[in-house]
């Protein structure tokens, strides 16, 4: 499956939305790799077992479902998940890519990819599942604004 979409950063019409600077929006991108129980409620636990500046290897658990992954940074721009495949998930990656089609308009474009073989999926799963991607999203970019409002991210 591929699915991609966008969630707007900050929007010149609406005076009533704070704008997030790129340094906030990084910030709070990476706090999600590295802090994941902030925008993952049903997250058990996640443990880093390794953290070098281009990204972290982690260990996270979802009650008996372990999830080991990667997640790797681009600075300023983007941060990539990658899930290999292990026990019965298949290998899977998450991209975010910052962008900035005029100044300080900044939009999030997260793309979903994995090995999953589609014919086996039905469509209504398939909906359903990039639905939940989506809204994760949107709550992500909720949390970091959150953060940005109570200084957190500087």
């Amino acid at each position: 499956m591929k699915f991609a979409h966008l969630v707007e950063i900050n929007d010149p019409l609406n005076p009533l939305i704070d704008t997030l600077n790129r340094e906030q929006l990084w910030r709070g991108l990476v706090l999600r790799a590295e802090l994941p129980k902030s925008f993952i409620p049903w997250l058990d636990s996640c443990t880093i077992t390794e953290k070098h500046e281009s990204g972290v290897s982690r260990v996270c658990r979802y009650g008996d479902l372990t999830v080991r992954d990667t997640v790797t940074y681009e600075p300023m721009r983007q941060v990539v998940y990658n899930v290999p495949q292990q026990n019965d998930i298949p290998e899977s990656r998450l991209t975010m890519t910052i962008e900035e089609p005029e100044k300080d308009q900044f939009f999030v474009r997260f793309e979903y990819e994995d090995d999953a073989p589609e014919e086996n999926m039905d469509a209504f799963y398939n909906d359903f599942r990039k639905s939940a991607y989506e809204e994760a999203d949107i709550d992500t970019i909720r949390v970091i604004r959150q953060m940005a409002e109570l200084g957190k991210l500087g």
